[in-house]
């Protein structure tokens, strides 16, 4: 039985997203599997800043999710992991993060599968999902996505641990398919 999952559109960050992201990020729900608070403003600017440069050079960045009204909600994309003492580095890792107002309507998994779909168009493999072993949500995203569970990083000066999950995105079939 499929679910009919929200329109979204996600575009290149602007400057405006980075004061979007950054009052959607200052919730600390939001931001519970991610350091617990917000970053300062000039963070997101120079993050949004450098999305551009990765859409330009790769085809692919993490993007902006708008809603059915063009509202900014989050963001859903692909970059290198970059973290070089822990996890998958230098792979193609997808993620999202959207306002606790959007959990639960389906707008995670419509956008992280266009962003399935935008990196494979863009030449790439395989991607990796790196999630906080008790982001349920999140861990529910990646096996709608058909995403399968591989190894477990901990994470540095904590208690907590990541799950790497995998898709090859030459698996991506009707099960994943927008």
């Amino acid at each position: 039985m499929s679910t009919l999952l929200p329109a979204v559109r996600l575009r290149v960050p602007t400057d405006e997203d980075a004061v979007a992201w950054h009052r959607i990020f200052a919730d600390p729900e939001v931001m519970r599997f991610h350091g617990g608070r917000a970053a300062e403003l000039s963070y997101y600017e120079e993050l949004t800043a450098r999305q551009r440069r990765h859409d330009a050079e790769r085809g692919f960045c993490l993007w902006t999710i708008l809603d059915e009204d063009g509202a900014a909600i989050g963001f859903t994309g692909a970059q290198p992991w970059p973290e070089q003492s822990f996890g998958p580095y230098g792979e193609i890792e997808i993620g999202w993060r959207l306002a606790r107002g959007a959990w639960g309507r389906g707008y995670a998994t419509a956008a992280a599968r266009t962003t399935l779909e935008r990196v494979r168009a863009a030449g790439v493999a395989d991607v990796v999902a790196l999630v906080d072993h008790r982001n349920e949500r999140s861990i529910a995203v990646t096996r709608r996505l058909g995403m399968r569970q591989a190894e477990r990083y901990a994470v540095p000066d904590t208690d907590r641990w990541g799950h790497a999950f995998r898709l090859e995105l030459g698996a991506l079939g009707a099960d994943t398919a927008a």
